[in-house]
């Protein structure tokens, strides 16, 4: 069975393969595709954090660059991405805090460029810090989030 390419275009085809593998007595090609699925799914998981890790770090690059346009919807999208992430990490917790930073700088360098495409400008905003992404709070009256 071509385990990896299976698991790369459908779990569910993969654990069914896998049913299939058992049935037939093949513990070792059954194995091997446990594995294979276990290696996809923490994949999926993982870009699934990246994306979640952009999207929040690029609203928070937006909130810097253009206080003027801050709106009730960019502090949502803060929220919502740093639950997300949480959410992630206690249902895969091989995701950990220095996984998050061995991607940080990949995640950064794309947030920032999508945001200057969304924004139409160049943000003077050259990093974040763990705790600008994760801690502060965002509040539109202009307490936080500078």
């Amino acid at each position: 069975m071509k385990w990896q390419e299976l698991s790369t275009t459908s779990h569910y085809q993969t654990a069914v393969a896998v049913e299939e593998a058992l049935d037939r007595g093949d513990i070792e090609d059954a194995k091997a595709g446990i594995q294979e699925l276990i290696d996809a799914l923490s994949r999926s998981e993982k870009r699934a954090l990246r994306s979640q890790l952009v999207r929040l770090m690029m609203h928070i690059i937006k909130w810097k660059t253009q206080p003027e346009r801050r709106s009730v919807s960019w502090r949502s999208s803060i929220r919502s991405a740093r639950y997300e992430i949480a959410e992630i990490q206690e249902d895969t917790p091989s995701l950990t805090r220095a996984v998050i930073k061995e991607i940080w700088d990949r995640c950064f360098k794309h947030a920032k460029n999508e945001a200057e495409l969304e924004m139409n400008r160049i943000s003077p905003v050259e990093r974040l810090t763990w705790a600008q992404v994760f801690e502060q709070e965002y509040d539109l009256n202009g307490k936080n989030g500078k």
